[in-house]
């Protein structure tokens, strides 16, 4: 939503810049209790033997912390009948490249894991310019289990548990926009979703510790941080669809925007 400037003199913008650093300080404090209370979920042992397709072969997810106790998962939405990835993950994981090394530094490895085949993954990793980590799940019952794809079944059904309640299946989102983005219809579309996991590894064993979807990654999003502190704020116009927020030509892949 755009916002409507307010003209006013230095003084009027101190006085109200002082008042919105109280709001924010408010703000900050609030994010820092906000992760105290995330570290202390639960850790619920992972039972299940995930088996994940990789650059250097088959893997389990254990395989995936590569030495380090901590594993980031974003479950990024490129389904097997995608002819490319999500718009909006797309745009999310631009940032990977540049700070998936300083986390590796500090114990945790970042991946990318979709449903997609891995040869259409690398094809599209390519693509982008990316070098992170990057599994796929096409086999593997990863993304349903941990809410981020579903089957065609619970789509009949009407709606599917997303983001810890029930969600309609149903997309407000044109099928000519879905082809046109995606490759392929909105039911085929809507049974992926985004989201981001983490994991631990304590004595051989992988422990789940923590899942967000929707809102929840806004805070990943860089552009968004940065957007929320320009002018105009983000200056979107969203249609929201179930497990996809779909920009109405307001962001893109990155190698589709028009040069200028």
């Amino acid at each position: 939503m755009t916002t409507m400037a307010r003209h006013g003199t230095r003084e009027q913008w101190l006085a109200a810049r002082r008042e919105l650093l109280k709001a924010e300080k408010e703000h900050t404090q609030r994010g820092d209790e906000l992760a105290r209370m995330r570290r202390e979920l639960p850790w619920v042992r992972v039972e299940k033997d995930y088996r994940l397709d990789t650059a250097d072969g088959k893997a389990s997810l254990k395989d995936l912390f590569r030495g380090r106790s901590q594993l980031l998962v974003y479950h990024f939405m490129f389904g097997p009948d995608y002819r490319a990835g999500c718009p909006s993950c797309s745009a999310i994981a631009d940032g990977f490249n540049g700070f998936v090394l300083h986390l590796a530094h500090h114990d945790v490895m970042l991946w990318a894991v979709s449903r997609a085949p891995l040869a259409k993954l690398q094809a599209y990793e390519r693509r982008m310019g990316w070098t992170f980590p990057w599994a796929s799940s096409f086999e593997s019952d990863f993304n349903y289990d941990y809410g981020v794809a579903f089957t065609e079944e619970q789509q009949r059904s009407g709606t599917v548990e997303h983001n810890y309640r029930a969600m309609a299946t149903r997309s407000e989102l044109r099928d000519e926009d879905i082809v046109a983005v995606y490759g392929t219809d909105s039911l085929t579309m809507t049974r992926e979703a985004p989201g981001m996991s983490a994991f631990a590894l304590e004595d051989g064993s992988v422990y789940h510790t923590y899942s967000a979807y929707v809102r929840g990654l806004d805070s990943l999003w860089g552009m968004y941080q940065w957007l929320d502190r320009a002018p105009k704020g983000r200056n979107e116009q969203m249609v929201q669809g179930m497990g996809d927020l779909h920009g109405s030509g307001w962001y893109r892949r990155h190698d589709e925007y028009e040069e200028g």
